[in-house]
């Protein structure tokens, strides 16, 4: 199986899982993700295997945000950005960057960032060309 990503998988803490978990399920569509997995205290949501885990901590602390950390979700064309946004900002995120280019990061970078209920930065993303890997030298 030839899997596009070198990530397994990323898991936040929340404060208020039903709450998390409510906002998640309205958002992750957006961008063809769904429940993969659940545990108590833990659901995962990806495409085809679990890759996004949001939990309750399991040393029972408070969960905290990382600073300096985000999370970034790749979306199938901007129209799918658009949709990201609308519908985290639907259920309650707060924005921190409106959908759009941004060369800064690549000319056919397409995004949004948004925090969500316990203040994680998430970020949705389309690549409107196809990526070319630099070639060694």
């Amino acid at each position: 199986m030839d899997i596009p990503s070198i990530m397994s998988h990323v898991s936040i803490g929340t404060n208020d899982f039903e709450k998390a978990i409510e906002f998640y399920d309205k958002v992750m569509p957006s961008i063809g993700a769904k429940r993969i997995l659940e545990h108590p205290g833990a659901i995962a949501y990806g495409k085809m295997f679990p890759e996004f885990w949001v939990q309750v901590p399991f040393n029972g602390e408070p969960a905290n945000v990382g600073n300096g950390t985000h999370f970034g979700f790749i979306a199938p064309n901007n129209d799918a950005v658009n949709a990201f946004w609308e519908a985290a900002l639907a259920a309650g995120a707060t924005p921190d960057g409106e959908p759009g280019p941004r060369p800064h990061y690549g000319e056919p970078y397409y995004g949004c960032f948004v925090r969500d209920l316990d203040g994680n930065k998430i970020e949705a993303a389309a690549w409107n060309e196809p990526f070319e890997m630099p070639k060694a030298e």
